[in-house]
């Protein structure tokens, strides 16, 4: 692990997370009607900074292994993809833009987690929790736009 690299990774991880504080939920996220199984608010950011902390951990046992290339690739796709999301769905309340984003970022977790297990089990593992957040995040967001389909139409 390139422990010289690790805070590289956590500042990008971070810097993706702070797009929340610029675009908090507010209103219109409260209002909108979401499934029964939604997780409670005070889980998002216990989560996201435990997913920041394996995702930062993960790219840093593989940034200096041979053929590394790839899953660093996939891991700058699926960092930029996880800044998109929030401005897109909170920000612009894109409700079907942002399930198009999320599938892309889903997509880019799935191949990094994939790309990660091909050269360190351990950096691999540390990617499922996120690929299993990500996932709950896609329902979430189907869910909403299934839930809202007036708003979603609005915000086309």
């Amino acid at each position: 692990m390139s422990w010289s690299l690790f805070p590289v990774f956590l500042a990008a991880c971070f810097a993706a997370g702070a797009t929340g504080a610029l675009f908090p939920t507010g209103e219109w996220y409260r209002g909108l009607k979401k499934p029964s199984w939604t997780p409670p608010n005070w889980l998002f950011p216990v989560a996201w900074s435990v997913l920041y902390i394996l995702m930062a951990a993960a790219a840093a046992r593989v940034v200096l292994l041979p053929g590394g290339g790839v899953a660093l690739a996939f891991w700058a796709l699926q960092i930029a993809l996880n800044t998109l999301w929030t401005p897109v769905f909170f920000g612009l309340k894109r409700i079907r833009a942002g399930m198009v984003v999320l599938s892309a970022l889903w997509l880019a977790v799935a191949g990094c987690t994939v790309a990660m297990f091909s050269l360190d089990v351990i950096a691999g593992l540390m990617f499922l929790p996120y690929l299993a957040w990500v996932s709950v995040a896609g329902a979430l967001n189907a869910a909403v736009w299934r839930l809202n389909p007036a708003e979603a139409r609005r915000a086309a």
